[in-house]
């Protein structure tokens, strides 16, 4: 992989993390495209570290307050929040790690990330009463947390799928993205300790039998943070203001043009 294509991946990643479009889903298509088979997911990881420092420079004051006081409700849901990917992500280390590399069911996935936030918007929309996150309780944590272990395949947007979970639960808009990009931090760094062991070993550096090295990875990840910088300060104020259905009508083509390539012409798959 050489610098230039890192980059690319980098603008797809630092875009596509905080819109609900599937960040992964983006970073597989792309790779289709450009013919980079990526060093499984250690790559797309390090991608996932820039968006990340994006989140802490964004929403410092969120984070700020929680450090300060660790033992207070919000940390709970977090923790209970982040369990049920965890246990999806150990139990199905190497489905996940073949889904990224075949895009198989990219499509469908795609199309999923599209039901989500069709839904999420309509149940929303029934709601007489927006909760604020003062009245989030341990069942909102668990429904957020399971929608977060189904985005884990590469096509559901984890951030759409968080706050379609946070939506359906009645919770106002701005909490519901604040929650997810928090919910980001846990989720992130615990797909970077899965591949610890690859990372010793020197697997995670390489694919197809062909070294990648360490400077396109650094100018991936640095791209990704400076683009998702960007990108998450627009999607806070989306949520807020606007509704989801670009973003459903967006998906669901990319999901349906991704099929018919699959199943018809096989230009990219």
């Amino acid at each position: 992989m050489d610098i230039v294509t890192a980059i690319v991946l980098g603008i797809v990643q630092g875009l596509t993390e905080f819109l609900p479009v599937s960040s992964s889903g983006h970073l597989v298509l792309t790779q289709k495209i450009f013919g980079v088979y990526a060093p499984g997911l250690f790559f797309d990881t390090m991608l996932h570290i820039g968006t990340l420092s994006a989140v802490f420079v964004v929403l410092w004051k969120d984070i700020w307050e929680i450090l300060k006081k660790i033992i207070q409700p919000l940390t709970g849901y977090l923790i209970i929040a982040t369990i049920p990917a965890v246990i999806f992500a150990l139990a199905f280390k190497d489905k996940i790690e073949s889904a990224f590399e075949s895009g198989r069911f990219l499509g469908i996935c795609f199309l999923i990330t599209s039901a989500l936030l069709v839904t999420a918007e309509q149940l929303a929309k029934r709601a007489e009463v927006k909760r604020s996150g003062e009245n989030m309780n341990w069942l909102d944590a668990v429904i957020i947390g399971i929608f977060q272990a189904i985005a884990i395949a590469p096509g559901i947007s984890r951030s759409g799928a968080t706050i379609s979970g946070a939506l359906s639960r009645k919770l106002d808009r701005d909490f519901a993205a604040r929650f997810s990009f928090l919910l980001s931090i846990p989720a992130i760094l615990g797909a970077l300790v899965l591949q610890v062991k690859d990372i010793v070993k020197g697997e995670a550096l390489s694919a197809a039998g062909e070294s990648i090295g360490a400077l396109p990875i650094a100018f991936g990840t640095i791209t990704a943070a400076i683009v998702g910088f960007f990108a998450v300060k627009l999607m806070l104020k989306i949520v807020r203001e606007k509704s989801l259905y670009g973003f459903a009508i967006y998906t669901a083509a990319i999901g349906i043009l991704v099929i018919i390539d699959q199943l018809v012409t096989r230009i990219i798959f």
